[in-house]
């Protein structure tokens, strides 16, 4: 939100530095993300002068350059040479000085003390679009006669510079969402040292009107409009605004528009009450109705658009037809343009929820929207229809013509709040004097009722929609007085926690440094995702989805069941930009929606779990004439994946490891680790199809862990041996088995065989193919055999190997090659 610093001197008579300003306003809680000055004229004529034409000869080395002496009130008289054919002795003209920076455009140069043709020139004697006042280049800008020589140019033409504060405003301070909600404050802080009074822009003049020409309303539904108010102004005439409305506007940001939406757009920036303009002739039957449309009726906004409502968005429509959305958007049909000469000007507070869940629906975001969204103050309705009626008054010409219409039927009261000194002096940690928290609570319009004992009976604003608790109360007292105002104490607490074994963060912070030592970049993504990509998904049904209630966008409308698209997102994001080789890993939550009670979870039908999320794509290493080109494999991805269950204190061996087979929509091959029937980790390769979806043409490698389960089996127990002091022994068998048959099977049966001196099982060649029959393939696996007390003898050797055989031939059918 952007304030400009010279319109907040309209509420409150200030003269503080923007800088020691912005520190106020970021102490009251409304942080000051930037600050930007803003200048009428480029440059703003620093260094120009009001300047006479003493005297002016032609030059005589050329003869269109004329040589002048400038009186610009000082001592002595500049020379100046000046190609303007009009410039003449006794004229009074804008003189840049040496060292005026002169702006044409996006160019820019220094005057500077030079020679032109053999004379003198110590300045320049300026045009209109030399100075930005104007276009005008056929000759210098001539003053009237009164002017005097020496005034600095901006003095006299009155121009001003203004510091436009960049606010950072949050959600519950809408009561700070205009120009006056930012002097309240600021006057509030203020007031602790003096008296500081809030001007109310002047509305003492206001007259109703004869309702020689009025519009009738009517509200179907009060629980969706609270308030609405409006009148009618008759002969209007529509056109530019006035340099000061433009101005104001335009520093914050705002496109003027013509006089009438101007007057609108500034009252919301200066009161903070959105504000809409009818043309009154285009309303049918002359009449206002607010109520709610059939479902699907189409409906075009300003912007062109035509969009379906629903049943449940508020409009404002005429005798016929929908002519606005509440709090959102004009209608394409009925808003303010030139050929507007009677106006029906409207003023109201709109639900939050009605007119929040309107604009995600719709994908909007106004700033009329911005503020009822959030609470805007129900009882300035009437002020700021008053305050734009006489701007549109005294600007456009018309006349007010009917009385004001104000249906109210259900007033919003002031909240009720006890708070007690106790608790003040408790949660702020000082004692404050009694009368200063009186007239804090003063000055923020938070009215003390009544007063029992230790605790206060208050009144707080309606516009105050985030103070409804004693907490909130107190946190208003310490942000006026100031959170530095509150001493340190001398005396330290502290608290002995109990530490939950496992530490998942350290864990998790030791799996993100091994992943980061080997290449890898973490992501961090939205929990929140689009509903399309869970769209005929079995392994993920759309069905199971978390749906939020509002969500911001279509594009952030459920939660997510895994990371596997977050991942795609971000790999997609890196290859359009060139980055094609990447090792990426997330840390973070999935949610699903179970339909069932889960007695871990304390909201029944839901879950949620941890997850680590590991993808692979591109080149093992950037191209380099040390290493041969290379992709990354599955099997690149599986000994990262088995070395993150490691760490966890994870025997691999106590795993049960199958083919990935009822996931094929997700992945197009890989693995899942089971803890007897619990998956603790899926990898593969992504399905070609979803990749095609996310149009990326290379493969993708991706491994999903599931941390919840790997931290059930955690175990740091470190054990310690003695390094053996006898060799370790290899031998291999070449195995013909069935399709069927996998290598952990294979390590299965060869540890039950032999269980003391058997240490390594591995797989170091496969074959499928040529001169193998149809349903087999060639396994060579390697076995490691060592015994810690001796040397093991090639009998010794042999029998072990000749046992593991025997139980492959007969429990795989395994033949050896």
């Amino acid at each position: 939100m952007k304030i400009s610093y010279n319109w907040l001197k309209e509420y409150i008579d200030i003269d503080i530095e923007p800088e020691k300003l912005s520190e106020i306003l970021t102490s009251l809680g409304l942080e000051v993300e930037g600050l930007e000055t803003v200048e009428q004229v480029k440059g703003s004529l620093k260094n120009y002068v009001i300047g006479e034409v003493l005297t002016c000869g032609k030059h005589p080395n050329a003869d269109k350059l004329s040589v002048t002496t400038v009186n610009v009130g000082t001592s002595e008289s500049l020379h100046i040479v000046c190609g303007a054919p009009n410039v003449a002795a006794g004229q009074k003209v804008v003189v840049a000085t040496i060292g005026a920076e002169v702006f044409m455009g996006e160019k820019s140069f220094t005057i500077q003390k030079t020679k032109l043709r053999g004379e003198l020139s110590e300045g320049m004697i300026c045009a209109e679009d030399e100075l930005g006042l104007g276009n005008s280049h056929d000759g210098i800008m001539v003053l009237d006669k009164h002017a005097m020589p020496g005034t600095p140019a901006a003095e006299y033409f009155n121009l001003k510079t203004d510091v436009v504060f960049e606010i950072g405003l949050t959600p519950n301070r809408i009561d700070a969402g205009s120009h006056f909600g930012v002097a309240r404050d600021i006057a509030a802080y203020l007031s602790l040292k003096s008296n500081f009074k809030l001007k109310m822009p002047d509305i003492s003049r206001f007259k109703e009107g004869d309702n020689s020409f009025a519009i009738q309303v009517s509200v179907e539904d009060n629980k969706a409009c609270r308030r609405y108010t409006g009148l009618t102004i008759k002969g209007v005439n529509v056109g530019p605004s006035p340099v000061w409305i433009r101005e104001s506007l335009i520093a914050i940001g705002q496109n003027p528009i013509n006089n009438v939406v101007d007057i609108t757009n500034y009252v919301l920036h200066e009161l903070g009450q959105p504000l809409h303009a009818f043309d009154a002739d285009k309303l049918a039957d002359g009449r206002i109705v607010v109520r709610k449309l059939h479902e699907g009726t189409r409906f075009v906004t300003l912007d062109g658009v035509e969009r379906e409502l629903s049943s449940d968005d508020l409009m404002i429509c005429d005798g016929k037809n929908g002519s606005c959305l509440a709090g959102i958007f004009g209608g394409l049909g009925s808003g303010v343009s030139e050929n507007t000469v009677n106006v029906f000007l409207e003023s109201a507070y709109f639900d939050p929820v009605s007119v929040r869940r309107s604009a995600r629906r719709h994908g909007l975001n106004t700033d009329s929207s911005f503020r009822f969204e959030r609470g805007v103050d129900p009882n300035i309705t009437l002020i700021a229809l008053k305050r734009a009626a006489l701007l549109i008054e005294e600007i456009a010409g018309g006349k007010i013509t009917s009385a004001i219409t104000d249906i109210y039927p259900s007033p919003v009261g002031h909240f009720k709040v006890e708070a007690s000194y106790s608790n003040i002096d408790r949660l702020i940690g000082k004692k404050l004097d009694r009368g200063l928290i009186k007239n804090i609570l003063a000055s923020l319009d938070i009215k003390v009722e009544s007063e029992t004992g230790d605790t206060l009976n208050l009144l707080v604003a309606p516009y105050r929609v985030d103070v409804t608790r004693e907490a909130d109360v107190i946190e208003e007292i310490l942000r006026v007085y100031g959170y530095n105002n509150v001493e340190f104490s001398q005396k330290i607490n502290a608290s002995l926690s109990p530490v939950v074994k496992p530490d998942n963060e350290l864990i998790v912070n030791q799996v993100s440094d091994f992943l980061a030592s080997n290449g890898f970049n973490e992501i961090m993504s939205n929990s929140l995702t689009k509903s399309i990509y869970y769209n005929n998904l079995k392994s993920y049904p759309a069905e199971n989805c978390v749906a939020m209630l509002n969500p911001l966008s279509s594009d952030l409308g459920v939660l997510r069941q895994t990371i596997l698209f977050s991942g795609l997102e971000a790999i997609v994001h890196n290859i359009n930009r060139q980055n094609q080789n990447l090792r990426l890993f997330e840390y973070g939550k999935c949610y699903k929606h179970t339909g069932k009670s889960n007695p871990e979870y304390s909201l029944a039908g839901y879950a949620e779990d941890r997850r680590i999320a590991i993808f692979l794509t591109g080149d093992k290493t950037d191209p380099s004439w040390a290493a041969a080109d290379a992709r990354v494999s599955f099997f690149q991805l599986k000994a990262y994946c088995e070395k993150i269950i490691e760490k966890a204190g994870v025997s691999l061996e106590s795993l049960k490891i199958e083919p990935l087979e009822n996931k094929d929509d997700i992945f197009g091959g890989g693995l899942v680790y089971k803890n007897g029937n619990k998956i603790l980790m899926e990898a593969g390769t992504v399905n070609p199809k979803l990749l095609k979806g996310f149009d990326i043409a290379q493969e993708v490698f991706f491994a999903e862990i599931y941390w919840d389960e790997v931290l059930k089996l955690y175990n740091n127990t470190v054990a310690f041996r003695e390094m053996p002091k006898f060799p370790e022994v290899r031998r291999d068998l070449a195995l013909l088995i069935d399709d069927a048959v996998n290598f952990s099977d294979i390590e299965r049966i060869a540890r039950q065989t032999e269980k003391n001196l058997l240490k390594k099982v591995g797989l170091f060649d496969f074959y499928k193919g040529k001169g193998i029959a149809d349903g087999k393939k060639s396994y060579g696996v390697c076995f490691y055999l060592q015994d810690e007390a001796k040397t093991l003898t090639d009998n010794e050797i042999d029998r072990i190997m000749g046992k593991i055989s025997d139980r492959l031939q007969k429990e795989l059918n395994a033949t050896l090659r």
